[in-house]
């Protein structure tokens, strides 16, 4: 056994990538996971623009490795299902992990998206407190209980 037991994410600021088109969620989303730091946050609005980011495309030739995705199912251009279906395929992104953030609790996109290989499925209730601790629940599980990958 190790001397030095390793803290999940122990003093590391985790990129997070969140692909969300209403914007309403998007800042609500922000400014929870800002709270009390320990993230940095890219937001783009659409399936087209995750794609260019996760794979350092155009403008986002630079762009940090995400360690964490927030990925909404209804984004233009490429909805989030597909999106999830992309980076599931692609040997340098599938370790990434992706939460599904959506307003649907229809049980077909659940499985779809399960079916997909996302990590969670959250839903985005019109409850502005029950929202806010969802997404404080998430930023505490996935930022300072689970290990993410560094590759």
């Amino acid at each position: 056994m190790s001397d030095h037991v390793r803290m999940p994410n122990e003093g590391e600021v985790v990129e997070v990538l969140l692909a969300e088109d209403n914007e309403d969620d998007a800042v609500l989303t922000l400014e929870m996971l800002a709270k009390n730091g320990g993230c940095h946050v890219t937001w783009v609005e659409d399936g087209e623009e995750a794609l260019a980011y996760l794979r350092k495309q155009g403008k986002h030739a630079s762009a940090p490795r995400p360690g964490l995705i927030l990925l909404d199912l209804t984004l233009p251009s490429r909805g989030g299902l597909e999106v999830l279906a992309e980076i599931k395929q692609d040997p340098g992104l599938r370790r990434i992990p992706v939460v599904i953030m959506s307003h649907s609790t229809a049980e077909r996109d659940i499985l779809a998206s399960y079916d997909r290989h996302a990590n969670c499925y959250m839903t985005k209730t019109g409850n502005l407190a029950a929202f806010e601790g969802a997404i404080e629940q998430l930023k505490r599980f996935w930022l300072s209980v689970a290990l993410l990958p560094k590759t």
